[in-house]
């Protein structure tokens, strides 16, 4: 069965019409990470000749250059260049999940218009790099995957509305508030929780951490520029425990009010030069080449119905979690580890002092 991937793409516009290549930013990219233009062009499967075309129409286009190429020194973005560069990296990072959860939206669709009734595992969870791995592995069976908080994916599964749900439980004892909120939304009766993951959260800062940064109590530090996690997410509650172990008032935290909505959008934030440090995942700290001071592991866990368990879809869905290929996957993922995945666990054992 084939399946859509919607991703995003720029359009530069101007008010007479006029638009720009659109490769302008895959050749920004490129000289950002080769610092040579004829290495760029290369990698973006374009001539040198037309790379420099690109660039002299996006310099016309903007009024400045993008690019500064200096003899013996090769090629390097501009601040327009670099902005731009970054504004894409931000966009992407925080529009993915959305956009995933269109693309599980509108495949779900294309395979009920092929094949009539077909068996859907519904999973709502907030988006992680392991769970993105998920419909890569789950190809037989087809994945209606929603983005949303913990507490949101629980109510979700206490509704009927999905099958199986993501929760995050931080271990030691700034996890003891969040397992508490945890008793109310999961029923020991009702219930099992199925292991996934375990997932190293921190601190993310600049290459070489220029300012020194050492934990949460820096955060309220003179001239340091915090970017956050929206409210609702469970990172969010791990780093609100964190500082009220630490007695770091959020108000002392200058940009404590900015908020993205994935770990990449906060690590895409800092590596921009926009904020000093984020709160979230090692995986995103080096996927933006960051610097991560590890702080916490949490455990990240699923949830579903008992009486799912002996449904075939939630048969299929286990038996990819335990496989060799899905584990493999996850163990290439910086600062994630298997942790009992695919067993099925009672909420007692889970949720247990």
């Amino acid at each position: 069965m084939k399946k859509i991937t919607v991703l995003p793409s720029w359009c530069f516009r101007d008010d007479a019409g006029n638009q720009l290549d659109l490769q302008l930013l895959r050749l920004l990219g490129a000289v950002h990470r080769r610092g040579k233009l004829t290495q760029a062009a290369e990698d973006v499967g374009i001539s040198y000749r037309h790379a420099w075309s690109v660039l002299r129409q996006g310099n016309a286009f903007f009024g400045v250059a993008l690019v500064e190429l200096q003899r013996g020194r090769g090629a390097q973005l501009t601040p327009l260049g670099d902005k731009l560069l970054w504004a894409e990296q931000r966009a992407v990072a925080r529009l993915g999940p959305q956009l995933e959860s269109l693309g599980s939206e509108l495949n779900l669709a294309i395979a009920r218009e092929q094949q009539g009734a077909v068996s859907v595992l519904r999973l709502y969870a907030s988006h992680g790099f392991a769970v993105e791995l998920l419909p890569k592995h789950l190809t037989a069976l087809p994945l209606d995957l929603q983005y949303c908080s913990p507490h949101e994916s629980l109510a979700a599964l206490d509704r009927g509305s999905c099958d199986v749900a993501g929760f995050h439980l931080p271990r030691g004892a700034v996890g003891e508030h969040i397992r508490a909120s945890y008793h109310e939304r999961l029923n020991p009766r009702e219930h099992r929780v199925i292991g996934f993951i375990t997932r190293t959260q921190g601190l993310m800062v600049a290459p070489n951490n220029p300012l020194g940064i050492e934990g949460v109590a820096s955060l309220a530090l003179e001239g340091v520029r915090f970017v956050n996690r929206q409210a609702s997410s469970g990172t969010r509650s791990l780093l609100d425990g964190l500082l009220n172990e630490a007695g770091v008032a959020s108000t002392a935290i200058r940009g404590f009010e900015v908020e993205e909505f994935t770990h990449s959008a906060v690590a895409a934030y800092v590596a921009a030069g926009m904020a000093d440090v984020g709160f979230g995942v090692q995986a995103g700290a080096e996927k933006f080449g960051l610097d991560f001071i590890a702080l916490a592991t949490e455990d990240y866990l699923l949830a579903c119905r008992h009486q799912a368990l002996k449904e075939s879809r939630l048969q299929a869905f286990l038996d990819v979690l335990g496989s060799d290929a899905f584990q493999q996957a996850v163990q290439t993922l910086p600062g994630y580890r298997l942790s009992r995945c695919g067993e099925v666990m009672t909420v007692e054992e889970v949720l247990a002092p």
